[in-house]
Formats: C-alpha cells, structure tokens, sequence
C-alpha cells in the first residue's frame, strides 16, 4: 500500500515536471521575439555609423533612419490588440515573425536611404506586434505562481537581443565599410527559427475558449494542468473572460484616469529619460565626440554597455519582487539622475578623464535595467483592473514607443543645439522629475494580489 501510494506520489510530480517543461519551451519559443526585438533595435547603433558614412546622410537624415524602427513600433503596438483579439495570438506572431525576416533582408539590401526606411519600418511593425502579444500569450499559458517569472523571460531576452546585436556588431566591422548589410541580415536567421516554432505551439487556451472553442482550449489546459485541474480551469477562464468586456469609455473613465496616467506617466519617463540614445546612438557619441576612438573601439564600448544592461536586468528579476517597485523604481531614477550628473561634469570639464565618462555610461544604464527598464511594464500589468487591462495596456505601450520615437528622433538635433553635455542634462533632470514623481504618485503593489491593488486604487 504504502509502496503504491508512493509510486502515484511520483508520477504525480513527474506529470508536473512534465507540463512545467512543456510550459517553459513556449514560453522560451515566443520569447524568441524579444531576442528579435532586441536585436532589431539595437543593430542600428552599430549600422548608423557606417550607413552615415556610404550614403553620406545629415544629422536629420540619420534620425529618420534610425527613427523610422520606432514609428512602425508605435503602430504595430496599437494595431496588436485588435489583431491578436481577432485572429488569435499564435497566428498574430506567426505574422510578426514573417516581417522580421523580410525587414531584415530587406533593409540589408536596401540602396537608398528611403528604401531602408521602409524595411525597417516594416521590422517596427513586428516589434510593436510582438511586443504587446509575446507577454500576454505567456500569462496566458502559464501557470499563476510561475507567471512573473515566465513573463520576465521575454524581458530577460530583449536585452540578450540587444547584447547580441553589439557583438555582431563589432565582429562584423571588420569586414569593411559594407558591413552594415550584413549586421541586418544576420536576425533573418531567429526569424526564420521563431517562424518554425510557432507551428509547433499550440493557440492560447484561453483564447480559443473567449471564442467558444472549449474542446481545444481543454486539451491544452490539460496539457499545462493536468486533465483533473482542466475543467475547474475551463470555468475560471470563462468566468474571467465573461467580465473582459470593458469598453474604451470605462478606459477613460474617471475612476481609470488615475491609474491610467501612472502607467502613462512610467512609460513615458522609462523613455524620455535618454537611454535609447546610449542604445542607438551609443558607437556615433563614441567615435564623433571623443577623438582618436576608431570604428572597432566604438562597437567594442557598446559591448560591454549591452553587458552590464544584461547583468543589472537579470538582478532586477531576483529582487523586484522583495525589494518592491516604488522602492526599486526609485532608486533606479535617482541613480540614473547622479550618473547623468557624472557624465554631464565628464563631459563638460577640459581633460576629464575617459574612465569617468565610460564609468558615469555604465551606471546610467545598469540603474535603467535595475529598475526603469523592467519596473514600468510590471506596474502597467497590475494596475488595471481585468477588463480592461488589454485596451489601457495597448495605451501605455503606445505612450512608450512614442516616447522613444520622440527621443531618437531629436537626439542629434539636440546635440547640435546644446552640445552633448546639454543634451544629457536635460536627461538627468527628467530622471530626477521622474524620481520624485514615482515618490508621490505610485502606490506599492509588491506583495498584494490584483484583487487587493484594485481595492486600493478604488479609494
């Protein structure tokens, strides 16, 4: 007796580990388009300074070039809600991975500036896509005591993308001045990788039963929870979906605008707060503001910013959830206010040494990963009450994409301006607004459930 109740206690956690296993390969499938998404963005850092030199492009022609990513971000991002409700997420990634592939080939082989516009702008379409519906697709599959942590991996790969994309970067610069087509082409190849593991996972389960399709939404479950734990699942996803029905006008309700703004308001200061100009600009600042640095120096500087963006990304996961998000948002906004001041002194004293520039680089950033890179996204997932957590969220990204476009957009002409010292200035001052913002405006919500944080925002 006691051996067989033995045995079904083993093939219980057996069948366990099994759908444990089975939830964590698609998870690591769609997160395949953060590894994209990270890559496609930060490519550019590398691409722009030799695509400035072969056609020559102004400060304003660069900014578009670079910028012109983010614009397709932006639309794809208020596009995917509508798309992924419609046609399902599986097959709203599938699209996704299709025009990563023909972006990067694309703009690879691209002979004017306006034609490399147009294939990037086509990769900001996937990017925008995959940025709202690789993250809902895991919550969707995953079970509620792993879902941060299944969730994070999707951030935890934009920032291996981004690493990547500098290395390639700066081992393919040594193949000449035509170079740049080759960092683009090479993301053809997890496009294609992700295209083909798409057809091997299933839709979400809880999409196809909001559709009525419970049959196939059980066999799913079944799979992930165990086929005992997959009706009372099937009753729970029914019931959750049967109140989804918010509508834009209780979006912007007033007992939402609240709620809604913080979430704005975090995105934006995510954005506005000038890390995308180390990201995208970074090998541009290196070479063209400090003398004698040569295009390999450059590339091989951004190299170890993507490293420590990884490093400080992958603590933020650790301790997000025990140290709490104001706390952690805070000192993320501060310490990046301190090392904008660093640079800011470094930048602006004759003869100051580079180690202080670099080290001042290197801060910024890892007190973005620590807390402003992954933070607001968590925040925006919480606060919002079900119904209309897709459609506030949709807004909340989008605010954010602008936010980038508009930084990017503007940096060089900035710098022109007010020079580089001035440009970071205005950088380190938004991030202490954003400090003391965070203080006064955004409620804890580490440790309570989303029932508990609904409750709180009621007040």
């Amino acid at each position: 007796m006691h051996s067989s109740s033995g045995n079904m206690e083993s093939n219980t956690i057996d069948a366990k580990a099994q759908s444990m296993g089975y939830v964590v390969l698609l998870a690591i499938t769609t997160a395949i388009s953060g590894f994209l998404f990270g890559f496609d963005t930060a490519v550019i850092n590398g691409v722009l300074l030799l695509l400035r030199r072969q056609f020559t492009l102004s400060n304003l022609q660069t900014e578009v070039a670079a910028s012109s990513l983010l614009l397709g971000c932006l639309l794809g991002a208020a596009g995917a809600s509508m798309i992924g409700d419609r046609y399902g997420r599986r097959k709203s990634l599938i699209l996704s991975a299709v025009l990563f592939a023909l972006s990067s080939l694309g703009a690879a082989a691209a002979s004017t500036i306006a034609f490399f516009s147009i294939a990037r702008l086509i990769g900001g379409l996937a990017i925008g896509l995959a940025s709202v519906l690789t993250p809902v697709y895991i919550a969707e599959i995953s079970p509620s005591k792993n879902r941060g942590t299944l969730v994070s991996m999707n951030q935890l790969a934009i920032v291996i993308g981004i690493l990547a994309a500098y290395l390639v970067n700066w081992q393919l610069s040594k193949m000449g001045e035509a170079s740049w087509r080759w960092m683009l082409a090479v993301a053809a190849i997890p496009a294609v990788a992700f295209f083909a593991g798409l057809f091997a996972i299933p839709e979400s389960p809880r999409w196809l039963i909001s559709r009525g399709r419970y049959g196939e939404g059980q066999r799913i479950l079944a799979r992930i929870f165990g086929a005992k734990a997959a009706e009372e699942q099937v009753r729970s996803v029914q019931k959750a979906a049967a109140g989804e029905e918010g509508s834009w006008h209780e979006v912007f309700s007033p007992a939402m605008r609240k709620r809604l703004g913080v979430g704005m308001a975090l995105a934006l200061f995510s954005q506005v707060t000038g890390i995308n100009t180390v990201l995208y600009y970074g090998s541009i600042i290196i070479s063209e503001h400090f003398p004698g640095q040569s295009t390999g120096m450059a590339l091989a500087s951004n190299v170890i910013i993507g490293a420590v963006n990884l490093i400080f990304t992958i603590v933020a996961m650790v301790f997000l959830d025990r140290w709490g998000r104001r706390a952690i948002l805070m000192t993320a906004s501060g310490g990046m206010g301190l090392a904008l001041t660093l640079l800011v002194i470094g930048l602006h004293v004759h003869n100051a040494p580079a180690g202080l520039v670099l080290g001042s680089i290197l801060l910024y950033v890892a007190f973005f990963a620590l807390g402003m890179g992954p933070g607001p996204w968590l925040i925006i997932s919480e606060i919002f009450p079900t119904k209309v957590r897709g459609r506030a969220a949709s807004i909340a990204t989008s605010t954010l994409w602008t936010g980038t476009l508009v930084v990017t957009f503007t940096f060089l002409t900035l710098v022109n301006l007010l020079n580089l010292w001035g440009t970071f200035a205005i950088y380190g001052a938004l991030s202490f607004v954003c400090f003391f913002y965070v203080w006064k405006a955004v409620p804890e919500t580490k440790g309570r459930t989303l029932e508990q944080i609904q409750e709180a925002w009621g007040k």
